[in-house]
């Protein structure tokens, strides 16, 4: 699948100044300002500003030498000014080679003070951990490669090809998403060959301990479709057996008894072959007769015992949320379900539509879609190219040795799903090692280790500066 280069890159990476003993990493201090003024500048949906945020990393940006060309600051629609961003550009010295986009999201979920043991727009180190709403998602990312863009802008060589860094707004679900909105309006501003984004996040052992890297290819969308049965209804004094009631949850008791058909990717096939070698006998014997074998029922019903397999196996659609009647003492007039799909890559809308109408076996019951900010189509898993894969690979074995890195597929979503759609390849970086508590991400008292947020900047500046120059 890939060609083998690894041992040529190697050789051309520096050291990580971790493996020199040094105490202080090059830039650090400069890192520490930027990575704190992002997360203490509020860029929640309620009462954030994205378009604040882009400002002071442009002012960062001239500081460190680069002209107004170079940087598009953006803002929101009329009615939310505040959702906007930026768009900055390193040129590279070679004209035909193609550009290199390094995307990450501005604005974070929201947080309540009171319900935090820290202000969650304060920047506080403590006991070997950075704590703050989006120290892990988004703005770790955002001020690595906010970072990067000004380490490589002062080092005055440019790199061979061109760096383009998009800071965005509205991944969290706001009203406005800058990501898209770019995609649909300014294509130039941010065309490449292939995107850096979040979603490689690995994982670390309740110890903190690391015990894999991930590196993202393919995520799946997010689609909410509308179940409806109707009925003329009556008195509930008299029964009748058409109650729409009945007739959606026996619809959907249909739908939760059967799966959806198993789909490999490059992406999960590698995922899965991976995981054989790291999971108990019974499920790697289950695991390689799937691969072998998607057919094979006992394997599937094995390997499908982990919710997070079984979403990676296939398009995954669930009851969400029920609302049915009009009175407690009349016969059901309507009766309405939301169930919530994570469509596998490729998979078109109508197509599932289609295998939830097969699943529900009920003519009767009507089956919308709900609109949607997402692409109608997820766009196939970008490829697991030599060119991308290679040097991530190599580079995790210097500075993470002995850590598998895997390939994986997002089974949730990230605004790389605009942009894969748009042919731009885009890839979840590896780097980072989440806690089995999910480090508070998206809930309370978000966290990231300190060591580990300074590694991966280490390793992503080095990764960017190898993809720069091939």
């Amino acid at each position: 699948m890939r060609q083998i280069f690894a041992g040529l890159l190697v050789a051309a990476i520096a050291v990580p100044a971790a493996a020199q003993g040094s105490t202080q990493r090059p830039g650090e201090m400069a890192f520490r300002a930027l990575y704190k003024e992002l997360v203490e500048t509020n860029t929640s949906v309620s009462s954030g500003s994205c378009t604040l945020a882009a400002e002071k990393i442009a002012a960062r940006l001239k500081a460190a030498g680069y002209a107004d060309a170079d940087i598009r600051l953006f803002k929101g629609p009329d009615d939310r000014p505040q959702d906007g961003g930026l768009v900055a550009t390193l040129p590279g010295s070679d004209p035909n080679a193609k550009a290199i986009l390094l995307l990450s999201h501005l604005d974070v979920v929201e947080a309540k003070r009171e319900d935090w043991e820290r202000d969650p727009f304060a920047f506080i180190e403590e006991g070997g951990w950075f704590y703050g709403r989006g120290v892990s998602d988004d703005k770790a990312h955002g001020a690595i490669f906010s970072d990067a863009m000004i380490r490589l802008k002062q080092a005055g060589k440019p790199p061979k090809r061109t760096l383009k860094l998009a800071l965005t707004c509205g991944e969290e679900g706001g009203p406005f998403n800058s990501a898209k909105w770019l995609v649909e309006n300014h294509r130039d501003w941010i065309e490449a060959e292939f995107a850096l984004n979040e979603g490689g996040s690995g994982k670390a052992d309740e110890n903190g301990k690391p015990v894999s890297l991930a590196f993202q290819a393919g995520e799946k969308v997010y689609q909410d479709f509308t179940l409806e049965t109707r009925n003329p209804g009556g008195h509930s004094s008299r029964p009748r057996p058409d109650n729409a009631i009945y007739e959606l949850a026996a619809g959907l008791v249909r739908l939760a008894k059967s799966d959806f058909p198993i789909i490999l990717s490059d992406t999960t096939r590698a995922y899965f072959t991976a995981m054989a070698g790291l999971t108990t006998p019974e499920n790697a014997v289950a695991i390689r007769a799937l691969l072998a074998n998607p057919a094979d029922a006992h394997a599937n019903e094995i390997v499908s015992r982990d919710p997070g397999w079984h979403s990676s196996l296939r398009t995954t659609c669930v009851a969400t949320m029920l609302d049915a009647g009009h009175a407690r003492n009349a016969l059901p007039q309507r009766a309405q379900a939301n169930v919530n799909c994570r469509m596998f890559p490729g998979e078109s809308v109508e197509k599932v539509r289609g295998q939830i109408a097969e699943r529900l076996a009920d003519a009767t019951i009507s089956i919308t879609p709900r609109a949607s900010e997402n692409p109608e189509k997820a766009a196939p898993p970008p490829p697991l190219s030599a060119q991308v894969y290679d040097p991530a690979e190599a580079l995790a074995n210097k500075y993470f040795p002995g850590i598998p890195i895997i390939p994986t597929m997002a089974t949730g979503a990230t605004d790389g799903r605009y942009l894969n759609a748009a042919g731009i390849a885009t890839y979840g970086m590896p780097g980072r090692f989440g806690m089995p508590d999910g480090n508070g991400v998206h809930g309370l008292n978000e966290r990231i280790s300190v060591k580990g947020v300074l590694d991966e900047r280490d390793y992503l500046f080095d990764l960017i500066v190898t993809y720069a120059n091939k």
